[in-house]
């Protein structure tokens, strides 16, 4: 049986304080503000998350609040950005024994990538070490797998069940639906194209996007869905427009402002990513409020 996850699935900003701990009470009022949005699923962890910035203490306790909050309502897909084949591991088991659907985990990222073979070993190893299903997280620019790569992991590896397809380049996206094997699932993280992506078949989204706006996702997905392609492009050409005020090196900052301004406190970024600009500010705003038009 495969992993069975499907539709919008947010990755969980991490509400910081101004001395950079994680604000534990505003992280249950983002984990509620998605469930009112009716998403799918849950990823906490994630880029959008800060989750490279979390000591292990950190990411246990994160996933432990996910846990309590979501209470079985969703499935939940912990987030492991990890730099070794021993720490991913580490991660992984330390939260085994939490009620988690899967694991978003990114190839090795720091400077030296290492080869496919290589790459095979690192997954291979931490699917034999755990029982949870494993997501891989292509979103590394100068380590990014290939459909071929990807297929082949998905293929002789029981364990690898899924991939966050962050690659923008929309004919990879394609080509890894075309040879995903049966009861494996393709998640667009393409963001500017998360229309394209549903057209195309992906089985759903975790991303920037349904971080930011989470209820319009799931409208969107919906939409797509039931095959309404018109007001599924209209749609699009929204959630583009806004998609471009907040695509930025500080985006899980923009994305922690428009939640914000949705009457949710998201907190600050983590030191030293920076805040939301005032200029940023002023194009996030009105694009915003055009998207949100949408989720009614």
């Amino acid at each position: 049986m495969g992993l069975e996850l499907t539709g919008v699935i947010p990755p969980l900003v991490t509400p910081f304080t101004a001395s950079g701990e994680i604000d534990e009470a505003a992280f249950r009022q983002i984990i509620r503000f998605n469930l009112d949005k009716g998403v799918h699923g849950v990823c906490p962890g994630g880029s959008s998350g800060e989750g490279h910035t979390f000591t292990l203490e950190e990411f246990k306790r994160v996933m432990e609040i996910t846990v309590e909050e979501v209470a079985g309502a969703v499935p939940i897909v912990a987030g492991i950005i990890s730099n070794s084949t021993r720490d991913a591991i580490h991660r992984a088991r330390a939260i085994q024994h939490l009620n988690v659907a899967a694991l978003q985990v990114t190839p090795v990222h720091y400077l030296f990538k290492p080869d496919e073979e290589a790459t095979y070993k690192h997954f291979k190893a931490l699917t034999e070490a755990v029982d949870t299903p494993v997501i891989i997280y292509n979103v590394v620019p100068w380590n990014y797998l290939t459909p071929a790569q990807l297929i082949r992991l998905m293929t002789e590896l029981p364990g690898v069940q899924g991939v966050k397809q962050s690659q923008g380049d929309l004919k990879l996206m394609a080509d890894l639906l075309l040879g995903t094997p049966a009861g494996c699932k393709i998640y667009s993280a393409i963001d500017a194209l998360l229309y394209s992506s549903f057209a195309l078949g992906a089985h759903g989204t975790i991303a920037a996007t349904p971080a930011a706006i989470p209820g319009v996702c799931v409208k969107l997905w919906e939409t797509v869905q039931a095959g309404d392609h018109a007001k599924a492009f209209e749609m699009h050409k929204a959630m583009l427009t806004y998609w471009n005020t907040i695509v930025a090196d500080n985006l899980p900052a923009n994305i922690k402002t428009s939640i914000t301004l949705q009457g949710c406190d998201a907190g600050l970024p983590r030191a030293p990513m920076p805040a939301t600009t005032e200029a940023q500010l002023a194009r996030i705003r009105p694009a915003l409020e055009a998207v949100l038009r949408f989720e009614k």
